[in-house]
């Protein structure tokens, strides 16, 4: 098979590694791509939001399968431009990737079908918002509407923190037109836990548990980020929340989307909070997440083309996922002032280091070659450190000693991703 991946992060570094890992493909393409997805594939420098490009090239390359990795160009349609183009793309049509690209639909479905999420209020104008908020319990949680790289959440603890979030995203629109639109939600409390599926349509398929930390500094303070790292398995998915969510909220969001005549082809994260009230679904994102992707896949025992392809044909009832009995830690290598201000274009040392290491893997978010040929770092999330183990302590031991093979000049790191498994082993 010919296989292009579109994206350039570290999710779609470890979508690239798991598909050279198949037989089946025997060409393997990325773009934009990355100076470490270079290793594995061609890379091509066509912009993900380049559709005309992206499905020119696609169509001339004869692609067999076409995975699209980022939520921008899946809410925007990619893959319906793909496939009129003829070509067999992996991923949300523009119809179902709504789930990720707007929060009002996503909370509006979930109130329809009763699937368990934190109650909330949709506004259009500032002035609407800030009166509801006069009288609004505090904590509350503002959400912009449109997709906003994972950043576009405040959790406001004052009534005058949440008047600023008001003006910080409908007014100043520090997330562009996401904010145009805002969510009002309650503030829920509880453990964090993200899951990820693979969906034909009408068939889910769960994958193993992971947990993020998005926050830039350590003991979770600082601003959101894009994520600095994630483990897997969480110790607070248990079998029983397992349970209730397959009943209560996985398959109720794949039969929800097909009654509104939006079949989703693709993958569902489901991000959730285990309150004491039961799960709760905090968001859904309509693709592979950032790093949990990284911690997720090196797990998986299944040749990821079957899976994909099975997602593609509607035949996913077919297939059983299969994960190693194991654990993994991802610690995201960033550049000191991510997000706010950041340098890029250091020099990346050490990076050979895991060239034969079993369980040991550098997924480049990043990075790209200079003039040189040098691999320097491009972007405020340089590369995730993963590594395996046979038990979550391990796995984290493994992960951290490994972020001390790369060196580069700005480089930083949060200390404590994981912390959460001292508390599980505690408890």
């Amino acid at each position: 098979m010919k296989v292009l991946v579109i994206g350039g992060g570290g999710r779609e570094h470890a979508i690239c590694w798991k598909l050279a890992q198949s037989p089946k493909v025997k060409e393997l393409y990325c773009a934009p791509g990355n100076a470490g997805i270079a290793e594995i594939a061609r890379c091509v420098g066509i912009g993900v939001m380049d559709f005309e490009k992206m499905t020119e090239f696609a169509k001339q390359e004869a692609f067999d399968l076409v995975v699209v990795g980022p939520d921008d160009p899946l809410a925007a349609g990619l893959v319906d431009a793909l496939e009129a183009a003829g070509l067999r793309a992996f991923g949300p049509r523009k119809n179902a990737a709504i789930l990720e690209g707007s929060k009002a639909f996503s909370k509006d479905l979930m109130k329809k079908y009763g699937i368990p999420t934190a109650a909330y209020e949709t506004f259009d104008t500032p002035e609407a918002a800030l009166e509801y908020l006069e009288t609004a319990p505090v904590p509350v949680v503002l959400k912009a509407d449109g997709l906003a790289l994972g950043k576009g959440v405040l959790i406001c603890n004052t009534r005058e923190e949440a008047r600023e979030g008001v003006k910080t995203l409908m007014l100043d629109k520090q997330f562009g037109s996401a904010g145009d639109r805002i969510v009002v939600e309650e503030f829920m409390t509880g453990r964090e836990v993200s899951v990820l599926a693979f969906v034909d349509g009408k068939t889910i398929r769960i994958m193993t548990s992971a947990q993020d930390h998005k926050r830039a500094k350590d003991g979770d303070q600082g601003l959101n980020t894009g994520g600095m790292g994630t483990f897997s398995p969480s110790p607070f998915y248990t079998p029983e929340v397992d349970r209730f969510c397959r009943e209560h909220i996985y398959q109720p969001t794949v039969d929800a989307m097909a009654a509104e005549g939006r079949e989703f082809k693709g993958i569902i994260f489901f991000g959730l909070m285990l309150t004491a009230d039961g799960p709760k679904v905090l968001e859904y994102n309509a693709r592979f997440g950032d790093p949990e992707t990284q911690v997720v896949l090196p797990r998986m025992k299944n040749d990821i083309v079957d899976v994909f392809e099975a997602c593609v044909d509607g035949t996913l009832d077919q297939v059983e996922l299969d994960f190693e009995d194991n654990a993994a830690v991802c610690v995201v290598l960033a550049s000191a002032g991510y997000p706010e201000h950041y340098e890029k274009g250091y020099k990346i040392e050490g990076l050979e280091k895991f060239k034969d290491q079993d369980g040991y893997y550098v997924f480049h978010a990043g990075s790209k070659f200079d003039t040189e040929g040098n691999i320097v770092t491009n972007g405020g999330r340089v590369l995730g450190v993963t590594a395996k183990g046979k038990d979550l302590k391990e796995a984290r031991a493994n992960a951290y000693k490994a972020t001390e093979w790369v060196e580069f000049g700005n480089k930083y790191m949060r200390g404590d991703i994981g912390k959460a498994i001292d508390e599980a082993i505690a408890n």
